[in-house]
């Protein structure tokens, strides 16, 4: 999962200085693709990963300078030397990785806020950056799919980049010469959260929302028994709605991007909710218990998605913790799945 909702929440909460690091080429097999992201404090912390463990002490080493600077720097690591690095001995990863370094200055604080705020909305966000000869980050812009426009850029922000933006291949992250420009840019999507809804709140539905949130997803939690839907036992989850499947509804607002897993083990409740969910346009759908039962609930009921049950991977999962396992890798599979499509209609 992409560490940037991480990154920008830590902006927002800490007052330390920091510089943040992009991945903006790969060539040949590596740990992270183009877009990943991570956090370097001003105290010596670092949040998310670029590697397995080759790059992030030398990067870490450059800190103090690009803080007193001020200044943005790029650097290239060739994973594919078995010459020992000063990054790392002897990596042998088999790749080449670009990695950009920029401060976190007052002026990209304000705009990292706006981001958080589009991606908060479930809104999608285009980035461009524009590089200098020595590989500092010269001019940057972020455009919404809503066409909202922001960023640093000298002059005029060129129609040729906003056309790009608003293009499918804005979706493909690297970097590309544009020749109306006559520069190299680096072009990333950041998407909102993925949203797991829980229908249901007994003792399973923790560790699932627990280990949902900690992969990445936003997580909202729905029954209609305040005494279970409750933070104590959901800590991580950032809503709940609390009512009966039909208000529930009412209270949500759905969209294709959404998973949604049904487990309240109450069978009335469990077929109202899967009617009532069958008739929205969710990424996936997901119904606990037997494929039997699953059938019981579907006894003459149109069902125009495809329904996950029994829901999970087919780990051999057995009780809470396992299970949760099992659902939470097929969440992430279906949702790279989709992606990968979004991914192969763009090149």
């Amino acid at each position: 999962m992409e560490e940037i909702h991480r990154i920008l929440e830590t902006i927002q909460r800490i007052d330390l200085r920091s510089v943040l690091a992009t991945i903006t080429q790969v060539e040949g097999s590596t740990y992270r693709k183009e877009g990943a992201s991570m956090l370097f404090l001003e105290d010596g912390s670092q949040l998310g990963v670029l590697s397995a463990g080759c790059l992030e002490a030398h990067l870490s080493a450059c800190v103090p300078d690009i803080l007193e600077t001020g200044v943005s720097r790029s650097f290239v690591f060739d994973m594919q030397s078995f010459e020992p690095l000063s990054w790392g001995e002897e990596p042998g990863c088999g790749g080449v990785v670009h990695v950009t370094m920029e401060p976190v200055h007052d002026v990209f604080v304000d705009h990292l806020y706006t981001l958080k705020h589009y991606l908060d909305q479930q809104i999608e966000v285009i980035l461009v950056k524009r590089f200098g000869s020595d590989g500092s980050v010269t001019d940057y812009g972020f455009l919404t799919t809503d066409r909202h426009q922001f960023g640093e850029w000298r002059g005029e922000f060129p129609k040729s980049l906003i056309h790009l933006m608003s293009s499918e291949d804005s979706r493909r992250s690297g970097m590309r010469f544009v020749s109306s420009i006559q520069s190299d840019i680096f072009v990333h999507t950041y998407y909102p959260k993925p949203r797991l809804i829980i229908f249901g709140a007994g003792p399973d539905a923790r560790p699932l929302a627990a280990l949902a949130a900690a992969t990445g997803y936003a997580v909202v939690v729905s029954d209609w028994r305040p005494a279970l839907c409750d933070r104590r036992y959901f800590p991580d989850a950032e809503s709940f709605i609390l009512g009966f499947p039909e208000e529930t509804m009412k209270m949500t607002h759905f969209t294709p991007d959404d998973h949604a897993v049904v487990m309240t083990h109450n069978f009335r409740r469990d077929q109202q909710l899967v009617q009532l969910l069958a008739e929205r346009q969710l990424c996936y759908l997901g119904i606990l218990g037997s494929k039997s039962r699953t059938e019981r609930l579907l006894t003459g009921m149109p069902v125009p998605m495809k329904v996950y049950s029994p829901i999970g991977l087919a780990i051999g999962a057995e009780g809470p913790e396992e299970i949760a396992v099992s659902i939470v890798a097929e969440l992430i599979l279906r949702k790279n799945k989709k992606q990968e499509v979004v991914n192969h209609e763009t090149e």
